[in-house]
């Protein structure tokens, strides 16, 4: 069983920054892509950001050049920076991991980002 724990949300101004993490524990799993999600309200869960088993970096076109994922250095973490914030960005985010063997997906429990003036 794999758990994930959120930070790192809350509300800010447009233009601002905030900083999600991601921490995901557990035994017996190997991580093979790790994500972000996001849902506004009255609108579908979409793509952010993720971090594919080979290394490449996938953001959604909305975000590119604002946001940065990566994954801390030897930890299960995986960090969502987020940079000139805009209240379209408004959302609950959701990290997001798949692990082997399985493949089993897993998801945080999402964290309140507000951007407002």
């Amino acid at each position: 069983q794999v758990q994930l724990e959120e930070s790192g949300g809350g509300l800010v101004q447009p233009g601002g920054s905030l900083r999600l993490s991601c921490a995901a524990s557990g035994s017996g799993f190997r991580i093979y892509d790790m994500g972000w999600h996001r849902q506004a309200p009255g609108k579908q869960r979409e793509l952010v950001a993720v971090i594919t088993s080979g290394g490449t970096l996938i953001y959604s076109d909305s975000v590119k050049g604002r946001f940065t994922v990566l994954r801390e250095n030897g930890k299960n973490t995986v960090v969502l920076q987020m940079n000139s914030l805009k209240p379209e960005d408004t959302a609950v985010y959701y990290c997001n991991i798949g692990t082997l063997p399985g493949p089993r997906r897993y998801w945080g429990q999402g964290t309140q980002v507000t951007v407002s003036a």
